[in-house]
């Protein structure tokens, strides 16, 4: 009797991809669409409407029963509430890591038992091996350049039991294209989504003032001059060049975002680069190790602080939960609330929400 996969339908190329690899392969193949937020655009438009056109047509196409599955509530409180408390902290959070740990891993894999599920699967490009310990190692994809452990790095490894990643040998997007277009499969042209999913194509400023109430203030330089305004400082990321609205004068260099002051409704900027913007280290008190924490210690490690960033040589102390990483070269635009994850060879280790910077 084949062994039942229920694997999360998007309605993009990469899990159509993964649903007709695991039905090659010979498994019992359910897909479930999950619906996580309910606005529409702009425009009046809602996106998931679409998505789950295309996933009854990837379905229809694949010969598998398909279903849908609201989680809208889950993740308004598990994960978009959470989003918008980080920002009113001035801090830049990254929801699309919690959607996993809370949503995808949690709430997904929970209702997948009600189909008699042996195995939940997803499109990521990511890499589970169980070896002899047992447990399930979180691993680079094949496709480095678009592999997705970094927003995975807060999945508990009891959630990765059981977790099938069908495009994990996978090293070229267009082979997964092609593959889906040979196969008859709407998606295969599909425009990748970016960005932040319950915001899609709106304006960001305008979706974020309707939660967190905005107030200009000044934009100022290192010395205490104002040099212009901004129209409320959870707008900006540490490190921003374009969208601050001052230019010209003083050494015609372009201004950086080097600080937020959320108190005091000030941003600050420098003309041109600076130490500022650059972080020889940073903490993490809460990591979350994949499969087993870490003894005390130092270790060398890789670390990204932000999705398709090059791997960066690092050493990593350990004490407990907390884990300092110090960078063999300074990293640009370390911003707190982001997170920062960690690498043994292929490995990746685990991670965690920076919350110092030096």
């Amino acid at each position: 009797m084949s062994k039942r996969v229920v694997v999360g339908l998007s309605g993009g190329v990469d899990s159509s991809v993964a649903a007709l690899l695991l039905k090659q392969q010979g498994y019992d193949v359910i897909g479930l669409f999950m619906r996580n937020w309910h606005e529409t655009d702009d425009n009046g438009f809602c996106t998931a409407e679409e998505d789950f056109r295309d996933v009854r047509r990837v379905s229809d196409a694949l010969g598998i029963p398909y279903y849908a599955v609201d989680f809208s509530k889950e993740y308004y409180d598990r994960v978009f509430a959470h989003f918008v408390e980080e920002y009113s902290k001035g801090r830049t959070p990254n929801p699309d890591v919690l959607c996993n740990r809370e949503i995808k891993f949690e709430a997904f894999a929970r209702y997948a038992k009600s189909f008699g599920a042996d195995f939940i699967a997803t499109g990521h490009y990511a890499k589970v091996e169980t070896r002899a310990d047992g447990l399930p190692h979180l691993m680079l994809s094949a496709d480095e350049d678009k592999d997705q452990t970094y927003f995975l790095n807060q999945v508990r490894t009891d959630q990765l039991t059981n977790v099938l990643f069908p495009l994990s040998d996978i090293t070229d997007k267009k082979f997964v294209r092609e593959l889906a277009a040979s196969h008859n499969l709407n998606t295969a042209t599909k425009k990748d989504s970016t960005g932040i999913c319950f915001i899609g194509e709106r304006n960001f400023r305008k979706f974020l003032s309707e939660y967190i109430p905005m107030k200009e203030g000044d934009i100022k330089t290192l010395d205490g001059k104002v040099v212009g305004r901004h129209e409320g400082v959870y707008y900006y990321t540490i490190g921003q060049r374009k969208g601050l609205g001052v230019g010209g004068g003083g050494n015609g260099e372009p201004y950086f975002v080097v600080d937020k002051d959320v108190v005091n409704n000030i941003l600050w900027v420098n003309q041109g680069e600076c130490d500022l913007l650059y972080s020889n280290s940073l903490v993490v008190d809460d990591f979350n190790f994949i499969p087993t924490p870490l003894s005390d210690g130092e270790y060398r490690v890789k670390c990204r602080i932000r999705h398709r960033q090059p791997l960066q040589e690092a050493t990593a102390t350990v004490s407990g939960n907390r884990v300092q990483v110090k960078f063999d070269t300074k990293q640009r635009g370390v911003a707190l609330g982001q997170y920062a994850v960690l690498y043994m060879d292929r490995d990746c280790i685990g991670g965690g929400v920076i919350e110092h910077k030096g």
